[in-house]
């Protein structure tokens, strides 16, 4: 079973594209450290790597990464800490241990030459299988130096010297072997899981598994092995439902907020609110563990529960069981009109899911019956979603012509997607987009871009060009998330390490400054303005008629939308 999307979902919230999964949505907070040094950022990146955060790491590095994209030195880095990850969240996960425990050796290489199929048969670059199998051998390398796979695997009569023994001369066993084929890399495979069972006594499934993984994981930052229980909740939130208590949350170290309570879920009913700060969550102190490790435990069997300390204010310390339930998760987080004297509409659109183009026509309809003459979609932090419901929401805004094509190895994956002329809203259109807005959000972006449609501000965008195909395993639960093909803009612009750069760039001064469209490069427009009704907490009240904060905005993301509505109340009657 394939299903195409742009994009990674990940678990509590979509941030970067990493493949932790967990029950409800989630922002990892690094904007603290963004004025800080290169250096700086370095050596807090190998700090948390001391800690095992590992996903707080991932983002350090690939923060610079974006600044420093020939350094081989993070590259190596940034590596490592994935695979340290990708170890970690499987063994975190009880069904893909449980599999480890449930599959036989036999169905476990039949498994991997399943997977071996769909990479020769999908992946957008031809495969060389002697790298695959040096891939496979560094996921064992870095699993045997982690705590939960030696707790799980490793007997403890063998010794550590035995242990580390074996690790650094894994890779000698691959020497002379043939790997020209499926067949070798399967025998090649066996006959380290043979050595790994006889020398220190790994089960060999686990050592199988290892391999499967890092087939999967090191072909790029996109594509992944999936556990059973990731690869359900990725179908859940393609459908806009997931099985958790239903909030959006925002991690900084070990802090972790509420920034959302979605609507009629489980944590509404137990009284949950916006700006809640989780203390503890199924016994597990957060400060002990960290935020993201202790979102973690959010995640559950649909009816079961979880007991959740919380403090609202400085002092007022709650506690509440909630039991877990399927939560629908709306893709348009906030559609609401900012300027009524104007009619500037506004809508935030979270991700890109099966519902999202029903959601975007509702509210349309809605803002427009309220008096909208113009329009502001915000895409920041939007790491992506389905192709298809980027090209319907395109499509809504662009009368003909070009939305998106894609180009993969496989010739079926060969498309131009265009815009047809029935449906199409026509009025002054603004988009927003910063470092975290990605893959279908590009597309969006970028289609508006290059048809000249509508203006483009906030900052460059992730740079995240290729399309992930989600394939169901047929021997086992589970399944890979993998990269089939590449996109490119009507222009023909490929958007991978690029980004969509914006008309106007809310730097870091937050004067919005103009781009030349072709170059890149600034001119000397003039900086917008500030606004005169600016409140404290960045929301502008014009006339009254928006006195409501965006519940998902943090205070410099609000500050920013301000500006942004200042610039259009400037520009929109020129396009009008």
């Amino acid at each position: 079973m394939l299903r195409k999307f742009f994009g990674c979902y990940v678990a509590l919230g979509l941030s970067l594209c990493l493949t932790q999964l967990i029950p409800d949505r989630m922002v990892i907070a690094i904007d603290t450290i963004a004025p800080i040094s290169q250096d700086d950022l370095m050596a807090e990146g190998l700090r948390l790597e001391k800690d095992r955060r590992w996903q707080e790491s991932i983002q350090i590095y690939e923060k610079i990464a974006r600044k420093s994209p020939q350094n081989l030195e993070l590259e190596r880095r940034l590596q490592i800490v994935r695979v340290h990850y990708d170890v970690s969240r499987r063994y975190a996960d009880r069904s893909f241990v449980s599999s480890i425990e449930r599959i036989q050796p036999t169905a476990a290489l039949d498994l991997m030459g399943e997977i071996l199929t769909k990479l020769q048969l999908y992946y957008v670059e031809p495969l060389d299988f002697g790298r695959l199998l040096q891939n496979g051998t560094a996921f064992l390398e870095v699993a045997l130096t982690e705590p939960e796979f030696c707790r799980q695997n490793v007997s403890p009569s063998v010794s550590a010297e035995s242990l580390e023994h074996f690790r650094l001369n894994i890779h000698k066993a691959l020497i002379g072997l043939p790997s020209a084929s499926i067949q070798d890399t399967r025998n090649t495979v066996n006959r380290i899981a043979t050595l790994a069972r006889d020398q220190v006594g790994l089960p060999p499934t686990a050592v199988i598994s290892e391999y499967m993984a890092g087939f999967v994981g090191l072909l790029d930052p996109y594509s992944a092995y999936l556990t059973g229980a990731e690869y359900r909740e990725i179908m859940s939130q393609i459908e806009g439902n997931l099985i958790g208590i239903g909030v959006e949350l925002w991690a900084d170290g070990d802090v972790l907020r509420i920034v959302e309570v979605f609507k009629g879920a489980p944590s509404q009913d137990a009284g949950l609110a916006k700006d809640d700060m989780l203390v503890e969550i199924g016994g597990v102190r957060v400060a002990d563990v960290g935020a993201k490790r202790a979102a973690d435990l959010l995640r559950g069997p649909e009816g079961s529960s979880v007991k959740i300390v919380y403090e609202r204010g400085r002092g007022d310390r709650r506690d509440c069981t909630i039991k877990r339930r399927r939560v629908d998760v709306p893709s348009v987080s906030t559609a609401t009109i900012k300027d009524a004297a104007s009619g500037i509409g506004y809508i935030r659109i979270s991700n890109f899911q099966r519902t999202t183009t029903g959601e975007v026509d509702e509210a349309l309809r809605q803002l427009y019956s309220q008096g909208m003459k113009s329009l502001i979609i915000d895409l920041r932090r939007n790491p992506g979603g389905l192709l298809d419901a980027a090209v319907e929401i395109a499509d809504r805004f662009l009368p003909s012509g070009s939305i998106v094509s894609t180009r993969g190895r496989n010739g079926q994956e060969n498309r131009n997607y265009t815009a047809k002329m029935p449906g199409t809203w026509d009025m002054p259109l603004m988009v927003m987009i910063d470092e975290d807005s990605a893959s279908a959000s590009e597309i969006f972006a970028g289609a508006i871009r290059d048809h000249g449609r509508g203006l483009i501000v906030g900052r460059t965008s992730y740079g995240k060009g290729s399309v992930q195909g989600v394939f169901q395993n047929e021997l086992s639960e589970g399944g890979i998330r993998l990269t089939i093909s590449k996109f490119f803009s009507p222009a023909g612009h490929a958007i991978s390490a690029r980004g969509i750069i914006p008309h106007y760039v809310f730097d870091d001064s937050y004067d919005a400054k103009l781009l030349a469209s072709k170059t890149g490069e600034r001119t000397s427009a003039k900086p917008v303005s500030q606004n005169p009704n600016l409140t404290p907490d960045g929301i502008v009240p014009t006339r009254g008629d928006d006195k409501k904060e965006d519940n998902n905005l943090n205070s410099s993301e609000a500050n920013d939308l301000s500006r942004a509505i200042d610039l259009a109340r400037s520009e929109f009657p020129k396009l009008a």
